[in-house]
């Protein structure tokens, strides 16, 4: 049982992606020998968590999309933030942005149900969002030509720092600079 959290805490920092219990799982039984109840595996996570939390590291332990990271403390993520603008080549359009909000708030959707409510053609707008892997595809409808549905990506959670969708911010708590709700026509 002796440094348990020692192989846990290398899967988590070796990973570019968050690590599910169920890896962990899988790879101490497969090294180590050594199988781990889930709550376990979670008490051993809770005290790395802790120990990054309490220690004077630049970086911690989050749990994020189903599983933990490594990412930057948040006294920390300026400089990571300028570190990495230059390496970063992830700018969204206003297009992009648009498109990419309907998904993330109507997935799974079709692309013709994205073009009515843009109200113009998105297949290059959703190309680009495919390529940066902020979408992906989730299936067929079962409208008649079963349009692709698309929904958001592992990727769009770790990009936007959120675990599902039920955490993106609602719908009624946003507003227009000009005060009126989102999705709400004005009294004009």
């Amino acid at each position: 049982m002796e440094g348990i959290q020692s192989h846990i805490e290398a899967l988590i920092f070796t990973s570019e992606e968050p690590v599910t219990v169920k890896e962990i799982q899988k790879i101490l039984v497969r090294l180590v020998g050594l199988e781990l109840s889930k709550e376990e595996i979670e008490s051993h996570v809770d005290i790395l968590i802790q120990k990054f939390h309490e220690g004077e590291f630049a970086f911690e332990i989050v749990p994020l999309g189903g599983g933990y990271q490594f990412l930057s403390k948040p006294a920390y993520q300026n400089t990571v933030s300028e570190f990495l603008k230059s390496k970063l080549n992830k700018k969204l359009s206003t297009s992009q942005l648009e498109t990419l909000a309907i998904i993330a708030y109507k997935q799974p959707i079709s692309k013709p149900d994205v073009e009515r409510i843009r109200g113009v053609n998105c297949d290059f707008v959703i190309q680009k969002l495919l390529e940066k892997e902020l979408i992906a595809i989730s299936g067929r409808s079962e409208e008649v030509g079963k349009p692709i549905l698309y929904s958001t990506s592992e990727f769009f959670m770790n990009y936007f720092g959120i675990n599902s969708v039920d955490d993106l911010p609602k719908l009624k708590d946003l507003e227009q600079a000009n005060d009126n709700v989102i999705g709400v026509p004005s009294e004009n």
